[in-house]
């Protein structure tokens, strides 16, 4: 595990490209303090950063081929190295170190870029074939490992993280607008993008190459989880199978292991099958909020962790730690992201940190391929409806017509009743959105409360001329599937995973592990699970089943009964209560701050947001997003260290175009 940067030039490097990537391996120093490699030829520099987790003493980067005519540097563990090392050492490969990630060159070697589909892991890479004059960039399928990219006149930097590009001064600070926009849809920037203009993110499962001598860059997708195999036979046992084999893998390690325990049934899970296969005491981390049982899990993850005879340490968060901390917490997020939970994240990882635990194992995963959101089930059922209407000749509103009871008896409930129409005034406005909706476009995302806030509320927010550099439409296209698509159960899965699994849970948990030099490994996310269940779900539809029912059966002997029965909560603080206190200390920040500076908010929108407004129904509202993008630009727009300065305002306005 590490952070890795670079740059390929056209023509031969000077020192100010050299003295960039050099800038870049400084502010990767939390992703690697363990040591440092550099490598460098007239067109090529690499530099990485080193957390020693396989082969701790002999494990160094760059790695090479036996005549060093491949050169190597790879942020993340490849879990099946030593079943690939023994099948190449048995084909005359030798090795020089121990490292998992030596396997990658060898099995460049043999097989050239579809090395990438022998690896069961997590990684992002950068080979240099110095025979060839060719870089290789590649990561790995789920996009477990961030790679980002910026290209200037014939010279292409790559980083693990967007803060090194920035900070190191290969890229000029300058917002994205309609990367911007999305992630005032979203909570995030949903992948490639970024919202930096001319910052990229390789793709997940992408490989791009790069040629000195043609200057041709060529990228292809090399695997998609909608292509999985059909597969028959009974799901619990199929699954179980590969989450056994899983458990084994993700165990391998040179130093500490352990895991971050909720009371949740996906981290409850890999607990018990992880602590099986390893060789030791795993330890458990939980975190709980000070004051706030409702929210708090430690007592029911304390449980587990007696129940598998696991070491158990618990973390109390309180709601002032968190309010003084949130501009660093948005610092090491990397990209802006707005969810509150996160400082949950980053408090669990500090801990294993301080235990002397550099590996942990958590749950990401499990909601989004075993249908653990209500909304993403009825995401189908809406989009199958919208499919059937179409193709009669449009939607027709008796489709659409359901008539409810008051939900409570109360004067409150029955005003609400009345307002509602008794569910008219609803289902006219779903057969409104499918009647006027492109039929390629999905119901996904405008599902959730905080994407129609935002799409109705933007407009008036946005400053004339920021309005006419997005289209506001464009919010939708991540959920617009071209003719043919897949079948609308696969196609779903895959959305989710590659917006809210990839760029919320995905990207937060790198990033805030790292920050304490922590690597975090999802089983759940492992693709030859992601396979099974897809190819599973090509035979037998499941969206129908109760929430997460393949899984649970799969886990029929493993989990106690007072575990599995358990209703879902996830990891949730004291939302209100901490959105109170960060505004508390920072909302001022969005008056006159630089979102409005900069041409993105009006400042009646600035003043407005400054309030903390946190309108009912709202998960992640646009006073927090806000919030959090004001803090992000403050952070990662001033050459400080990572602390928020009040000389930021007097910088000049960040450009947009």
């Amino acid at each position: 595990m590490c952070g890795i940067a670079g740059v390929i030039a056209r023509e031969p490097l000077d020192t100010d490209a050299l003295s960039r990537v050099a800038g870049m391996s400084e502010r990767l120093v939390h992703r690697g303090p363990d040591g440092s490699g550099t490598f460098q030829d007239r067109h090529v520099a690499l530099a990485m950063r080193r957390l020693s987790i396989i082969d701790p003493q002999g494990g160094e980067q760059p790695l090479y081929n036996e005549d060093g005519s491949l050169v190597l540097i790879a942020n993340g563990e490849i879990y099946n190295f030593i079943e690939l090392r023994d099948a190449l050492r048995a084909r005359g490969h030798q090795f020089l170190t121990g490292s998992d990630c030596e396997v990658i060159v060898h099995l460049y070697e043999e097989y050239g870029q579809d090395c990438v589909r022998h690896l069961r892991g997590m990684f992002a890479f950068a080979l240099w074939d110095r025979r060839r004059r060719v870089l290789v960039l590649a990561r790995d399928r789920m996009g477990e490992k961030p790679l980002y990219l910026y290209e200037r006149k014939g010279q292409l930097y790559f980083s693990s993280e967007l803060k090194a590009l920035i900070r190191s001064g290969c890229v000029p600070f300058e917002l994205n607008p309609t990367a911007v926009d999305l992630f005032f849809h979203y909570n995030y920037v949903p992948e490639p993008m970024t919202p930096i203009r001319g910052v990229r993110k390789l793709a997940a499962a992408h490989i791009l190459t790069v040629s000195v001598d043609t200057w041709a860059h060529k990228e292809s997708c090399y695997w998609r989880m909608e292509d999985a195999p059909l597969l028959t036979g009974d799901p619990a046992e199929l699954i179980r199978n590969e989450l056994e084999s899983i458990s084994e893998l993700i165990v391998r390690s040179d130093v500490p292991v352990g895991i971050a325990l909720s009371g949740g049934l996906d981290s409850s899970a890999i607990a018990a099958l992880a602590s099986r296969k390893y060789p030791g005491a795993m330890q458990a981390f939980s975190v709980g909020y000070q004051g706030c049982e409702e929210n708090d899990e430690r007592a029911d993850a304390r449980a587990l962790a007696e129940f598998l005879g696991m070491p158990f340490h618990e973390v109390e968060v309180k709601t002032a730690d968190f309010a003084n901390f949130f501009p660093e917490l948005v610092y090491w997020l990397d990209d802006p992201i707005g969810d509150i939970s996160g400082y949950g994240y980053y408090s669990v990882m500090k801990a294993a940190k301080a235990h002397g635990v550099s590996v942990m194992l958590q749950g990401h995963g499990g909601d989004e391929l075993f249908w653990g959101y209500p909304w993403v089930r009825e995401s189908v059922y809406q989009t199958e409806r919208k499919v059937a209407s179409s193709n009669r000749g449009g939607p027709h509103f008796l489709d659409y017509l359901s008539l409810s009871a008051p939900q409570y008896l109360s004067p409150w409930g029955i005003k609400e009743w009345v307002k509602s129409l008794a569910g008219l005034r609803k289902s006219w406005e779903l057969y409104d959105r499918d009647r006027v909706s492109p039929r390629e476009q999905t119901v996904f995302y405008d599902l959730t409360p905080d994407f129609c806030m935002a799409h109705d509320a933007l407009p008036g927010m946005y400053q004339p001329a920021f309005l006419e550099q997005i289209q506001l439409s464009s919010a939708f296209d991540v959920f617009t599937a071209s003719m043919p698509r897949p079948r609308l159960d696969l196609l779903i899965t895959s959305l989710i995973c590659r917006t809210y699994l990839l760029e919320n849970g995905i990207a937060q948990g790198d990033r805030l592990s790292m920050a304490s030099s922590v690597e975090l490994r999802l089983p759940l996310v492992d693709y030859r699970l992601v396979e099974t269940v897809i190819g599973l779900r090509k035979a037998r539809p499941d969206h129908e089943l109760p929430p997460k029912a393949w899984f649970r059966a799969a886990l029929k002997d493993v989990l106690p009964e007072w575990v599995t029965r358990r209703p879902k909560r996830g990891f949730t603080p004291p939302i209100h209560e901490w959105h109170q206190a960060v505004f508390a200390a920072h909302g001022a920040e969005l008056e006159g701050g630089m979102l409005v500076r900069t041409g993105v908010l009006s400042a009646e929108a600035g003043l407005m947001l400054a309030k903390g407004p946190f309108p009912a129904g709202a998960g992640s509202p646009m006073s927090f997003k806000a919030l959090t993008l004001e803090l992000w630009c403050r952070q990662l727009a001033v050459p400080s260290r990572h602390a928020l300065v009040d000389s930021a305002l007097q910088q000049e306005p960040i450009a947009l175009t």
